[in-house]
């Protein structure tokens, strides 16, 4: 005699429920509206060789959006981006564009800054991805694009593409 296990419909409603609730809020890792006080601690390298805290670097842009775009001029996925970020910056005069190079040595950044052609606020990441800024941000991927709003809160905190509809959207606002 073959014996089967009936699961009650309300019971297994109720299982699946709580099973795409839990799955939801693993999923939905929010995220930050301010930098961590390391992060703004944390220093960066100018073109002319000085230390500069990332708070010292938004408060030069106190007032303006900022686009904060992480490269390095050896990333091919940032230089096929350039175009993207030169036409952002056409559209959007009014905008401060800060850069923030992952290269591995100073000589390369400047190079490449010089090579492509790039335009704004840029600063060197001496110690890379092993900074308590890069430690923050979780740099997975780069390029890496962030839009801070005019009050000093970060309104993209994870984009890709300088034409990405949320960055695109954030900055009109």
């Amino acid at each position: 005699m073959k014996t089967e296990t009936i699961i009650n419909p309300f019971y297994m409603n109720k299982l699946t429920y709580i099973f795409i609730v839990f799955i939801s809020f693993l999923s939905c890792k929010s995220e930050p509206t301010q930098f961590s006080t390391e992060a703004l601690n944390d220093t960066f390298v100018t073109l002319n060789g000085t230390q500069a805290t990332f708070q010292s670097i938004l408060d030069k842009h106190q007032g303006k959006t900022i686009v904060i775009d992480i490269w390095a001029s050896w990333c091919s996925d940032c230089i096929k981006g350039m175009p993207k970020v030169k036409a952002l910056q056409a559209s959007n005069p009014e905008l401060a564009y800060v850069f923030l190079s992952l290269d591995k040595e100073q000589g390369a950044w400047k190079r490449g800054i010089e090579k492509y052609q790039v335009t704004g606020d840029h600063y060197f990441m001496a110690n890379g991805k092993d900074c308590d800024f890069a430690d923050f941000v979780n740099i997975s991927w780069i390029p890496r694009y962030m839009v801070v709003n005019k009050a000093g809160e970060i309104v993209v905190f994870n984009v890709i593409e300088a034409d990405d509809d949320k960055l695109l959207k954030a900055i009109k606002n």
